[in-house]
């Protein structure tokens, strides 16, 4: 199968990159600049120069590919707009990577929420209407015959195989707790947020590429935790005692701004993925996130060392 990937130097992106390599497909991966084209040229895949925004190089990339996956942004619609413009009519596939920030609250860490399922989600708070108005137009764009599924992470974690090995919120919760001399949460911590582990996410991925029918969406999730949970995890992790301290909202936005300190660190973000175990036979099989924390990937990486960034 000939595969156009985008974000292909980036966490998700690069690990699908490397696993649609390995099992014998003909990939190509969007890159920015030479270093980045370099990098997916490294992967084994053909590297494309340029952007989201190169509008005419997407469309010509769509259409000389059997499937597109679009790992780059989760909430940019131009290049989604690109896709679907050149894959109407064709019967060809679009994979869209959208993030369970969608089903999000207004916590800041005070307290959990219920589990959304695909068919208890209502549909976005207003501040990520326009991430979920992109998944709406990829599921709908079956009745344009494309074949449009979307693919929700959670929280992801793990080690990825590609050029970026992390993602954002546990390094980056690492990192807070590396400067502060303390693991840190927002506010009591007491919000929740599903995750993934990124080998898991990417066999998701491929499922949904060979299985998953026309309109389709999936949560991808295979534990939880408080975030509270996860600052002790990592307080352990660097020797730093099972102590936590809560960050203030106002602190948190001005490190993370405000999408970030009330959706990406003081949301809960609880969702599950029975339909893509039952519908694509989805069995997630890595190691738990606090177990990877405080022993695994982050425990080899992060244990030791000054705080950086």
């Amino acid at each position: 199968m000939k595969v156009f990937v985008t974000g292909a130097t980036g966490y998700i992106g690069g690990s699908l990159v490397r696993a649609l390599v390995a099992r014998g497909d003909s990939v190509s991966g969007l890159a920015r600049d030479p270093v980045g084209q370099a990098a997916v040229e490294a992967m084994g895949a053909r590297p494309v120069a340029g952007s989201l925004a190169d509008w005419s190089l997407l469309i010509a990339e769509a259409k000389a590919h059997d499937a597109v996956i679009e790992a780059a942004s989760a909430d940019d619609p131009y290049g989604v707009s690109a896709f679907l413009t050149a894959l109407e009519g064709s019967g060809k596939t679009l994979i869209r990577t959208s993030g369970t920030s969608i089903v999000g609250d207004m916590a800041a860490g005070r307290h959990d929420a219920p589990t959304v399922t695909e068919e208890s989600f209502v549909g976005p708070r207003f501040e990520k209407a326009g991430r979920h108005a992109i998944d709406r137009a990829v599921m709908a764009a079956a009745a344009d015959k494309v074949r449009g599924i979307v693919v929700c992470p959670s929280m992801i974690y793990g080690e990825g195989s590609g050029p970026k090995p992390e993602s954002v919120q546990v390094p980056e919760l690492i990192l807070l707790a590396k400067q502060s001399g303390v693991a840190r949460h927002l506010g009591p911590g007491e919000n929740i947020w599903s995750h993934v582990q990124i080998d898991d996410l990417v066999a998701l991925y491929l499922l949904a590429l060979d299985g998953a029918e026309p309109g389709d969406f999936f949560f991808a999730a295979q534990g939880e935790a408080r975030l509270r949970d996860i600052a002790v995890a990592i307080g352990r992790m660097l020797r730093l005692g099972d102590r936590t301290e809560p960050l203030d909202l106002n602190e948190a936005v001005q490190r993370w701004g405000p999408s970030g300190a009330h959706y990406t660190f003081g949301s809960n973000s609880r969702v599950s993925a029975a339909r893509a175990r039952e519908r694509l036979g989805w069995s997630p099989s890595r190691p738990g996130l606090i177990e990877e924390i405080e022993s695994g990937y982050y425990a080899r990486r992060h244990a030791s060392g000054p705080a950086t960034g």
